[in-house]
């Protein structure tokens, strides 16, 4: 049995693509979920010049949402993830950016302290 592989090559107008490698000429039986329901729209078409199956999702409108949203390809004939990919929207993304950033600029001024410090004890 072949092992499959999702490798992304790009997102861009709403639909995530990748390419599915390892079914040879057999196309493979994928299953694309968000929140545990199976997407719908999603494509899987032979790229031969690719050496594989070309495997568009379009991102449901349910998945554009706050917080953290993840979409799973699974391979249906062993039930093994193959890729995932995740949307962060929101004020929880907000939220945490902005603590990162000032955790950073407690950290930088901390640094410049002790540097001006460590600068008048060795002149």
């Amino acid at each position: 049995m072949n092992q499959l592989v999702v490798t992304k090559s790009k997102m861009q107008g709403g639909i995530w693509e990748g390419l599915v490698t390892g079914a040879g000429d057999t196309k493979p039986k994928l299953s694309v979920t968000h929140l545990e329901n199976p997407l719908e729209d999603v494509t899987l078409t032979e790229a031969r010049e690719a050496g594989g199956w070309l495997l568009q999702i379009p991102v449901p409108s349910e998945a554009i949402a706050d917080g953290v949203q993840t979409i799973l390809i699974t391979d249906v004939e062993t039930g093994a993830q193959l890729d995932s990919f995740t949307l962060i929207a929101g004020e929880a993304l907000g939220d945490d950016l902005r603590a990162e950033v000032d955790l950073l600029r407690a950290e930088l001024d901390m640094l410049k302290r002790a540097f001006r410090r460590h600068c008048v004890e060795t002149t």
